[in-house]
């Protein structure tokens, strides 16, 4: 019997299971698809997932296979240069195709400790007081304390739950694919530029060789978008839009997504749980989907170990649906938002002109931007101290980086004077007497995912917020 299964080896599946072996919780992935998929649906990673790699000390090993690029203002494609005092050490995008990222941490993950099976297809599931049971389409039956959906927008898991997915459907279709072309670069990007004028939904990358990435409006809205496109298909829609199909063979992968707009109701039933796209969809704009399930793995991971390894306070675990659910919502706005700025309509257009104007305003650019990158996010903790309840960037302290004392999932409390103790809690929470120019608290209590939970002075408030984050002194058990 396992602790946790995790049905979906998509980032978020992975994430999470890696966040789950830091704290010794024996954890199997099971995946559908016999191998990874080579479409490249993502393009990189934002401030926040940024932030987390480095938090866990596998920053690096990304960068070396990424690209930086300089971070901007990028609400509905409105380019803008960021505020200088963005609120980060890590200010810019890392581009590195979505299969190279999933490829380095399912590495990442293994190393940990992780087992992962492919070709295995999750068919049912049931759940009693002491665990859950699933039951895949070879015949075999598999128990563990708790299981997690992370098996993307049309998850098995949500729907044998009977978890409501309200929303919207898709009004809109765009095919995606990496071909080749033949074509002269020049003219492929010539057109480019000209169709983009009014059709801010079309784009050709060159990737090198001749070969591209190419998005483009479809005809249609399909009845089944999990069936790929045909070259035929793609071809007739690129003559349709730029009038000419730039020569396009040899395709490596093809595949089509919408603007669906949905959110489900219940992140946990019982012993099960969602996250990543089995929890939410909505439309691609601001690159924000990969990065939104990966911050849903780091939010769940440590409380979910907690929980099974029996120091989790009683409520901990549903703190994952109340501050994850309203994240995913305003997501959901934002992309809605730029979908329709995106429009080619007259009105939207206005509204866009408008938008791009008022982006010229700091606050403006720096509030859309700092929703994009997530580093915007605070927590309800119910302090009135700005600081809680917002994650806190990698501050530089008087001996190394903030960042280097995360790697290992726990707790930490950084204590500038040197005069507080989390001994009864020491098996969960970090102690580090150290001070920084960067922070002006006295004393810091950080979660595991970096959120700040407290900040202060004393002693007993201390205690008091160890209590509700990380269970009871140890002592006292």
């Amino acid at each position: 019997m396992f602790d946790v299964i995790i049905s979906g080896a998509g980032p978020t599946g992975i994430m999470l299971a890696r966040e789950l072996r830091l704290h010794g919780v024996r954890v199997l992935v099971l995946e559908r698809d016999p191998e990874p998929s080579a479409a490249v649906r993502g393009l990189g990673l934002h401030v926040r997932s940024i932030e987390i790699l480095d938090q866990r000390g596998l920053l690096e090993r990304f960068l070396a296979l990424g690209q930086q690029h300089p971070l901007g203002g990028m609400f509905a494609g409105i380019v803008r240069p960021p505020p200088a005092d963005l609120d980060t050490a890590h200010g810019y995008i890392l581009g590195i195709p979505q299969p190279v990222f999933e490829r380095l941490l399912t590495e990442c993950a293994q190393e940990a400790g992780v087992e992962i099976r492919r070709g295995r297809e999750v068919v049912g599931l049931s759940q009693d007081a002491s665990g859950t049971a699933v039951a895949l389409a070879d015949g075999t039956r598999l128990r563990s304390r708790f299981l997690v959906g992370c098996d993307g927008g049309r998850s098995t898991i949500r729907r044998l739950l009977g978890v409501a997915f309200p929303g919207e459907p898709a009004s809109v279709e765009m095919l995606l694919g990496e071909m080749a072309a033949t074509e002269a670069p020049d003219r492929i990007a010539e057109v480019v530029a000209e169709v983009r004028r009014t059709e801010l939904r079309f784009g050709a990358g060159p990737l090198g060789d001749g070969r591209y990435r190419i998005v483009v409006p479809a005809a249609g809205v399909a009845v089944e978008r999990s069936i790929p496109p045909t070259l035929d298909e793609f071809r007739r829609q690129l003559r349709a839009v730029a009038g000419t199909d730039f020569g396009v063979h040899s395709p490596r992968w093809l595949t089509r997504f919408g603007d669906a707009i949905r959110l489900a109701e219940q992140y946990r039933v019982g012993r099960v749980l969602l996250a990543g796209d089995a929890a939410h969809v909505h439309p691609p704009m601001g690159g924000q989907g990969l990065n939104l399930g990966i911050q849903d793995a780091v939010n769940l991971g440590w409380k979910l170990a907690a929980e099974v390894n029996g120091w989790a306070p009683a409520d901990l675990l549903d703190t994952y649906h109340a501050e994850r659910h309203p994240v995913a919502a305003e997501v959901l706005e934002n992309t809605r938002a730029q979908a329709a700025l995106m429009d080619t309509a007259a009105g939207p257009q206005a509204v866009r002109r408008l938008l791009s104007e008022l982006m010229d305003i700091e606050e403006v650019n720096r509030r859309l931007i700092e929703k994009i990158t997530a580093i915007g996010i605070r927590y309800d903790f119910g302090s009135a101290t700005p600081l809680v309840g917002r994650r806190l960037r990698d501050i530089r302290l008087r001996r190394g980086r903030l960042y280097e004392h995360m790697h290992e999932g726990h707790g930490l409390l950084v204590d500038q004077a040197g005069r507080l103790s989390t001994q009864g809690w020491a098996d969960r929470v970090t102690c580090v007497a150290d001070t920084s120019e960067e922070l002006d608290e006295p004393a810091v209590l950080l979660r595991p995912d970096g959120h700040v939970a407290w900040a202060g002075a004393e002693q007993g408030e201390l205690e008091h917020h160890l209590a509700r984050w990380f269970g009871g002194d140890s002592h006292q058990r």
